[in-house]
């Protein structure tokens, strides 16, 4: 009876140390950034894949389900989802993952934001309030995030917080070393002009030191239009730009258009993790993004 009771208690510790920690991402960066860090102590959900905008997703009861049973919401923040994770966390019932809870975490809270409004006034467009929210396209600001991030992770699972603070010291060094090749890499795009369908890559452009002269959306979130581009075809006489970029989810139509009436190359980006079949990890993220436009300036 007591080899059994000590089976019994060896048996209920090993699946506590096993335990997982249910994570709800928002986006496929910031989920991919938990994985780097807690391995197989994370249960992974996350609610949206690089073919979809970020900024225009539905709150589905699949989503709610999700959430219900989340011990962690990451999200990016910066309004980035506020059309629906808001009514997503209301609706869940879950109270451990509500803003102002230990359970509810916004990447952006972490980072300094670029293009932070002077006025709000939606006669611009989608402005964020908070500022541009795609700030994981600065491999500085991923490991920013990632710092709190497993900090974080280790006070609501504490059984894995070793694991959690070891997930994270991995992943920082191979990070800085992929930062200092990438930067080494990209040297050849300082300075390089390039038009943008959406404010998506201000992060990226700022830290390759890229000049974004034109965007083919009139106002954020405001498709492209004929009197529009042709206005940015006329500009180009004056401002020339190397390239179009565009992401993974965006329509090729006003880039391609662009590209053909100019000579420039029309870049398709992965923006995110899965945006291209290299992008598989956060790893290939940056990877392929560099490579691609450095063959856009080939």
């Amino acid at each position: 009876m007591k080899y059994l009771a000590i089976g019994l208690l060896l048996l209920a510790t090993g699946l506590s140390a096993r335990a997982d920690l249910k994570v709800f991402a928002t986006v496929p960066e910031w989920g991919a950034l938990a994985k780097e860090i807690g391995g197989d102590k994370v249960k992974l959900y996350t609610a949206t894949h690089a073919f979809q905008d970020p900024h225009r997703i539905e709150a589905k009861p699949s989503l709610l389900a999700q959430a219900r049973q989340a011990g962690l919401v990451v999200a990016a923040g910066a309004d980035l989802e506020v059309g629906w994770l808001p009514l997503v966390l209301r609706d869940s019932g879950n109270p451990a993952i509500q803003p102002g809870r230990p359970g509810y975490f916004e990447a952006a809270a972490f980072v300094n934001r670029l293009e932070v409004p002077a006025v709000l006034d939606r006669a611009h467009g989608d402005v964020h309030a908070a500022g541009n929210p795609h700030t994981h396209l600065d491999p500085h600001n991923v490991l920013k995030v990632g710092e709190k991030l497993a900090v974080r992770m280790a006070e609501l699972d504490s059984a894995n917080a070793a694991a959690y603070q070891a997930g994270f010291a991995a992943f920082s060094g191979k990070w800085q070393a992929a930062m200092a090749r990438w930067e080494k890499e990209a040297a050849p795009l300082k300075g390089v002009a390039v038009l943008v369908h959406h404010q998506s890559f201000v992060y990226l452009s700022n830290w390759l030191g890229m000049k974004e002269v034109g965007a083919l959306e009139p106002k954020p979130g405001i498709e492209p239009t004929s009197g529009h581009l042709g206005a940015l075809l006329a500009r180009q006489q004056a401002t020339p730009a190397r390239m179009v970029l565009r992401t993974a989810y965006q329509q090729e139509a006003a880039s391609q258009w662009i590209a053909g009436k100019t000579g420039i190359p029309a870049v398709l980006l992965p923006y995110t993790v899965g945006g291209t079949p290299e992008a598989r990890d956060l790893f290939g993220l940056f990877d392929d993004t560099v490579q691609r436009l450095l063959k856009g300036l080939r």
